[in-house]
């Protein structure tokens, strides 16, 4: 009844895989021709049996099918069906290429309810050829099993099916004969500081991820993580540690003194320390050493050398006579010297400069000096500071300030991730944009705070793929029907069906499926499975039941008949109709028994009275007889023994 055609082998990397389980994976044929089938029951028993009905994929399959099945007036089934309009494969969901349609002279014809394929195995004229027929017309069916099994290719690849073989074609980001291996990329280098990885799929591989802290005294430049993408690329360039600076003191005016600075790491950073010594006849106002700390600043100001005050003065007087009596006397002093008036030391404001210009000394009276900030920062203050004769400066010494952008929120389906070296949303903040799953990024994805306060590029957006990958089309059940909603196009990402059952049938799984963004449905579409009717007996008795679905199912019908000796009680023929229930009780044999015999007694009481009737009337007509008389009678009496006796 059912011949397993052939089982066709062409060695491949799949074979040396899967050797050690005991054989090889290959492509198997097989056929039906005994009884015929109408297409739909030559699918089923194709899925129920093996994989699938033979949907032929090039002139290849279609010349070794030829030669190999046998002759079947009927010819046979193969998985091409019209759905939509179009003819598609059973295998793929998708209609099968015009150039690969091997249709015989003038068809495919526009006959009404022609949607299923037959091939003409054998044939004297068109030979291999396809026709499309009435899929209720009973023909052979040709089967295969498929070579691609669970574990033929790992979860990063596609399993796709070749006559005899099958390959992995492997997802972005992997490789090898079963695509289970990352792709390896340039591993990482990173100074002045530590970095913490994960490695999913190993070292330096796909979707590694990297973590960069720096040492104490630095401070991080660029991006703190850095994944590895399926191009082979990381994400980001390689954050770097840069030392913290203090305020260069190199043009610092320190008059009257020495001073002597060590730099372990770079001039004037995180470490440098200088000491502070004065010339002779002056003394040292503050700290004589001062340490770069790690936020950049001086431990303590820088210390200024003050002369002892020493003031002289020249008194003079001369005198003139008048008179012998009168003399005039004028008397002056003079102020010799005196130490010059002189203002604290001021120093560049963090992120700025100072340029100062002093007449007499550094810091003294008439000094002054001008501010400005570097680029992505502003001046807080008065911008030139003058010192006055009580030797204090005319203003507090300004700051400068770090330039501020507009704060950002992410946009619609999308994460925002932001680097913020400064401040927050502050100058040379970066901010990168990442839309959610299943949908596309139109923009550019990283923007910067520039000098300005302006960022460089306007956020993006996030739309729904439009270019998504699609899964596979799917159609309805047997004996069943799907409906699907489509928000980004036909059986693409986001897309949900829902499966409902033709009366009479139950459907047997989830009902909805969705499509994900890897053009995966979350679930197969179920099937519908014929509402069962309670299984039936027939004691004394004979059963005859055919089914249209499965065993005592719906449509199913059941005929009775007793054994010799009973008699049916109830009518005798029953269907299981939609609702899974029998239309009528199940009728029973009942022995005739005692039963029989009282009827049988009753029989005879009445055939005796009967007869005594026809004697009497027998008479009578002989009577009229004699006296010369007719009687014509049209009476006439018919008995029968029924079933009961």
């Amino acid at each position: 009844y059912c011949k397993m055609l052939y089982n066709l082998f062409v060695p491949s990397a799949v074979e040396y895989l899967s050797s050690r389980k005991g054989g090889v994976q290959a492509w198997t044929y097989n056929y039906s021709t005994g009884p015929n089938q109408n297409w739909y029951e030559a699918r089923k028993w194709c899925q129920k049996f093996f994989t699938d009905m033979v949907a032929i994929q090039n002139q290849e399959e279609t010349n070794f099918l030829n030669d190999l099945l046998p002759f079947n007036q009927k010819y046979y089934w193969i998985g091409v069906h019209r759905v939509a309009g179009l003819w598609t494969s059973v295998n793929t969901s998708q209609s099968v290429p015009e150039e690969a349609q091997n249709w015989a002279s003038a068809e495919p014809d526009t006959i009404p309810r022609q949607d299923c394929v037959e091939i003409y195995i054998k044939r004297a004229r068109d030979t291999a050829k396809w026709n499309n027929e009435n899929c209720n017309k009973l023909k052979g069916a040709v089967c295969y099993t498929a070579s691609c099994k669970h574990e033929s290719c790992s979860a990063h690849a596609d399993c796709v099916e070749s006559i005899g073989s099958h390959i992995c074609k492997c997802h972005p980001g992997f490789r090898g004969l079963r695509c289970e291996e990352g792709k390896l990329i340039r591993s990482v280098e990173y100074y002045q500081g530590s970095l913490r990885c994960s490695n999913p799929y190993g070292s330096n591989h796909l979707n590694s991820s990297c973590h960069f802290l720096c040492e104490v005294g630095f401070r991080l430049i660029g991006a703190p993580q850095l994944i590895c993408q399926a191009n082979g690329l990381w994400n980001h360039p390689v954050p770097l540690c840069q030392v913290a600076q203090c305020p260069n003191l190199k043009y610092t005016n320190f008059s009257a003194s020495s001073m002597n600075c060590s730099h372990p790491i770079a001039a004037f950073s995180y470490n440098s320390t200088c000491e502070f010594s004065c010339d002779e006849g002056y003394e040292l106002i503050g700290q004589n050493q001062i340490i770069c700390d790690r936020t950049g600043q001086w431990t303590a100001t820088v210390p200024v050398c003050t002369g002892k005050l020493v003031i002289a003065f020249e008194f003079k007087s001369f005198c003139m006579v008048r008179s012998f009596c009168v003399s005039v006397c004028v008397f002056e002093c003079h102020l010799l010297f005196t130490e010059l008036v002189k203002c604290s030391p001021v120093f560049p404001p963090v992120m700025g400069h100072m340029t100062c210009v002093d007449p007499v000394e550094p810091f003294s009276y008439g000094s002054w000096c001008n501010f400005t900030c570097k680029e992505g920062y502003y001046l807080t203050g008065d911008k030139v500071l003058s010192c006055l004769t009580l030797g204090q400066w005319s203003k507090p010494t300004p700051t400068c300030t770090v330039v501020q952008c507009n704060s950002l929120q992410a946009p619609p389906h999308a994460y925002l991730q932001c680097h913020d070296p400064i401040n927050k949303h502050s100058y040379t903040s970066i901010c990168t944009v990442q839309c959610e799953e299943g949908f596309d990024l139109i923009g550019t994805n990283v923007t910067k705070c520039s000098s300005q306060g302006n960022w460089s590029h306007a956020l993006p957006v996030c739309l729904g793929m439009t270019k998504s990958k699609k899964c596979t089309p799917i159609s309805s059940p047997s004996h069943g029907s799907i409906s699907c909603s489509d928000p980004n196009g036909s059986f693409s990402f986001a897309s949900v069906c829902t499966s409902t059952c033709d009366e009479g049938f139950l459907l047997n799984g989830t009902s909805s499926t969705e499509c994900t963004s890897m053009g995966m449905w979350t679930t197969d579409i179920p099937p519908c499975l014929a509402k069962k009717c309670p299984t039936l007996n027939s004691p004394h008795g004979r059963m005859n039941c055919s089914h249209l679905n499965s065993p005592f199912s719906y449509g199913s019908q059941c005929d009775f008949k007793c054994n010799k000796g009973f008699w049916l009680k109830g009518r005798s023929s029953m269907m299981c109709n939609t609702s899974g229930h029998w239309n009528q009780d199940p009728p029973t044999c009942m022995s005739i028994g005692t039963a029989m015999l009282l009827y049988t007694g009753a029989g005879a009481g009445i055939a005796v009275v009967i007869l005594l009737l026809i004697g009497l009337t027998v008479l009578i007509m002989k009577q009229f007889k004699k006296t010369g008389e007719t009687y014509c009678s049209d009476a006439h009496l018919h008995i029968q023994c029924g079933v009961a006796g």
